[in-house]
């Protein structure tokens, strides 16, 4: 007589894994390899092949059609659409194996859309969202949302959108203080935008550089600071920004010179959708310095939420 186990494996089903959390399920004529280790509360749908090198987080849900091979890394709450393609080797040939297998991460809490087919070797973030039929070939940011073939990025999920334009921004610190309104000056002559320095910014800028020539499907950022405080303005054309400080996260269009956002230290900061005029001028409280940068999300979080 079999031991009663704390996992659902449907008659018609195979799951030679005895690595299996409590709740989980395992549907009609999917097959789960001895190697396998499958967390809590995960429910394999029907038609799904899971191979021996695979780790399966928490509450994952892997739709019909759904193939998971060696290398992959599935973490807590991920959804996988029906008939999404993973794969694992980027040179494959028929009796040919490699010594190893290139690892895929997918983070907690992403989503797959189906039909999407993603490279080997890349990570999605934590919540990103892949749409049906995409291909992913990079790594995908936090929160970012891809779309089309190669896939890129389109915008940010769970990323509430601030009006920004010079009219709706108020002179009041407390309504936003990452925005600011700067005074600009213009007649039939042309416009002008006056920076004080020191004076006209939140801080004394030690620095300054140029953004511009950015493809728009191209991402720029991706980083926080640890001391050096940065104050963003599109002296040309629009961009597109998302500042994230551990605990919320809002994305502002600058689109006009009167415009600057201020970013503070440990504040993680994204730019993208930049059009293909846009010119992005960024003044540093600080010389560079390589060690003050955070490149790493999950230490950015650690960090903020110490």
């Amino acid at each position: 007589m079999t031991e009663p186990t704390e996992y659902f494996v449907h008659p018609q089903g195979i799951c030679e894994s005895t690595d299996v959390g409590p709740g989980s399920r395992v549907w009609a004529f999917s097959h789960v390899l001895p190697g396998a280790k499958i967390g809590s509360d995960v429910n394999i749908n029907d038609h799904v092949f899971v191979e021996n090198d695979v780790v399966i987080g928490d509450r994952v849900t892997l739709k019909s059609g759904v193939q998971v091979w060696d290398g992959l890394r599935l973490g807590d709450d991920v959804f996988v659409g029906p008939n999404a393609t993973f794969t694992n080797d980027p040179f494959p040939r028929s009796k040919q194996y490699p010594e190893s297998f290139a690892q895929t991460v997918v983070e907690d809490g992403a989503s797959i859309g189906g039909g999407a087919v993603i490279l080997p070797g890349v990570r999605i973030g934590r919540r990103a969202m892949i749409g049906a039929g995409a291909v992913v070939t990079k790594d995908v940011p936090p929160y970012a949302i891809v779309v089309g073939n190669p896939g890129r990025i389109v915008g940010y999920a769970e990323t509430p959108q601030q009006r920004t334009t010079v009219e709706t921004v108020t002179a009041d610190p407390e309504a936003d203080a990452r925005i600011h309104r700067l005074k600009t000056f213009g007649d039939a002559r042309g416009d002008l935008l006056p920076l004080d320095l020191p004076g006209s910014l939140p801080f004394t800028a030690q620095r300054v550089f140029f953004v511009y020539g950015v493809p728009s499907k191209e991402v720029r950022g991706e980083h926080a600071h640890r001391r050096c405080h940065q104050f963003l303005v599109a002296v040309h054309g629009s961009v597109s920004c998302i500042v994230d400080d551990g605990a919320t996260r809002a994305e502002y269009v600058l689109d006009s010179p009167g415009l600057g956002l201020h970013m503070p230290p440990l504040t993680w900061g994204t730019q993208y959708n930049y059009s293909p005029d846009a010119v992005l001028a960024v003044f540093a409280s600080r010389p560079y310095e390589d060690a003050d940068y955070i490149r790493d999300y999950d230490e950015f979080r650690a960090l903020t939420q110490a």
